[in-house]
């Protein structure tokens, strides 16, 4: 396949617009695909059972979930039950209703989901079975959030997908190189990837709501405080963390915007974009070149992942700023070899910041992420950078990347494991 097809098919494929947090969106996906397979649509469910990977139940049990005033996994399950729409992908609670929410509530309220851990060895892996007047229907994503592995219905088996045909597509990846994105971001054609410059401007949408509301942790919101009392200088570093920090303070904040996401996360969607948006407007960079430096801050962060668990300790947000820095890079007037240098100084940086569940906390991880991505990409510009036989870098800078892919897949397993005993023994102490 020609290069310029396979890396669209791949943005087409790992960006999308999803309303809330990923995880527990997913969840509630399933449970909206179970609903729907049953054969009378309507009326409260027996109950709800939910399987889910150690990863996903990790981000799912502290976010708050959109539309509600409520945090974690079982709102999620029944809110996609109640009022979810599954033909909306990772929209699928858009749409809710005053009424869907206040039945969802409803089920919370009678313990009605139940809560397993997967014995799978995938790090995404969600079951939802919906028991309903003596029928069961059973709905299982697998691998990706939207990716339905298989649809069973009283035991039998409606649909069920070809994981050979899934895996095979991220092959798009196998010959990438920093080099070869950084080719087709200045040389292609922009047409069929406008949908990235779109999602931007919506995840610019979701700052200013950040910045305007009372999310979360209002990271974003305190720096514009002290931006207007001249404590910070409204200048490009501070301006990309501010927006992209009020960008997640409403996500995880349970904001009903949606949010453009990368590698299915919003999160990283966030990242890849709002810092590039924030160097774009203070460099005064035309709109085709700020496309071309969303199509390499996309493109790199999904690179940067590559071969790398779709769920791992390792936090996201910090892949991401790798594209970030990437693409910063390139708007103030950096070479593939500035490039290069900015990130080995990411690799350098936050290897192993850790993923401890998505919540209000996540805005922090963004900042510095988005802060680590400028430093990274100044000291570059400056032809300054981290050597190769430093740490965990190599000279080859795509060695350095493999190496911190080895970390995330391998070295941070008990991390994960550990990670979730401590979250899940303080929701056991709290019931």
């Amino acid at each position: 396949m020609e290069r310029n097809e396979r890396y669209t098919r791949l943005l087409q494929r790992e960006t999308m617009l999803a309303v809330g947090c990923t995880e527990p969106i997913a969840i509630a996906l399933a449970c909206s695909k179970a609903r729907e397979t049953l054969p009378f649509l309507g009326g409260d469910p027996d109950q709800i059972e939910l399987v889910l990977s150690r990863n996903i139940i990790k981000n799912a049990l502290g976010v708050g979930i959109p539309g509600t005033t409520m945090t974690g996994i079982p709102i999620a399950a029944a809110l996609g039950y109640s009022g979810g729409d599954s033909t909306l992908g990772l929209e699928v609670i858009a749409s809710v209703s005053k009424e869907d929410i206040a039945r969802a509530t409803g089920y919370v309220q009678r313990n009605l989901i139940t809560i397993a851990q997967s014995d799978s060895p995938e790090n995404l892996y969600i079951e939802a079975t919906i028991h309903q007047g003596g029928h069961r229907s059973t709905v299982v994503i697998k691998h990706t959030h939207t990716k339905v592995e298989r649809i069973e219905l009283d035991g039998k088996v409606l649909f069920e997908n070809c994981v050979e045909e899934q895996v095979k597509d991220e092959d798009d990846l196998t010959t990438a190189s920093l080099l070869d994105i950084y080719q087709f971001a200045l040389e292609t054609d922009l047409v069929p990837l406008k949908f990235l410059l779109e999602g931007a401007r919506i995840n610019k949408q979701v700052a200013l709501e950040g910045l305007s509301g009372t999310y979360g942790l209002q990271v974003g919101k305190s720096m514009q405080r002290n931006v207007d009392n001249h404590i910070l200088t409204d200048n490009i570093i501070i301006y990309g963390v501010k927006l992209a920090a009020a960008a997640a303070d409403a996500r995880m904040g349970g904001c009903m915007l949606p949010v453009f996401t990368n590698s299915g996360s919003g999160n990283q969607g966030i990242t890849v974009s709002l810092p590039v948006l924030a160097t774009a407007e203070k460099v005064g960079a035309d709109e085709q070149t700020i496309h071309r430096a969303l199509v390499m801050s996309n493109l790199v962060a999904i690179h940067a992942r590559k071969g790398m668990n779709r769920l791992t300790a390792m936090c996201g947000a910090f892949t991401a700023g790798i594209g970030a820095a990437s693409a910063i890079t390139f708007l103030l007037g950096g070479s593939i070899l500035h490039i290069y240098r900015a990130v080995q100084n990411m690799v350098a940086s936050l290897t192993g910041m850790v993923c401890d569940g998505a919540k209000d906390g996540c805005a922090l991880k963004i900042a510095s992420a988005v802060d680590a991505a400028f430093r990274s990409a100044l000291l570059a510009i400056g032809d300054l950078s981290i050597s190769g036989d430093k740490g965990i870098n190599e000279e080859d800078v795509e060695k350095s990347l493999r190496n911190l892919v080895r970390i995330g897949n391998s070295g941070m397993l008990d991390t994960d494991r550990i990670i979730l005993d401590i979250m899940t023994s303080k929701v056991g102490s709290r019931a």
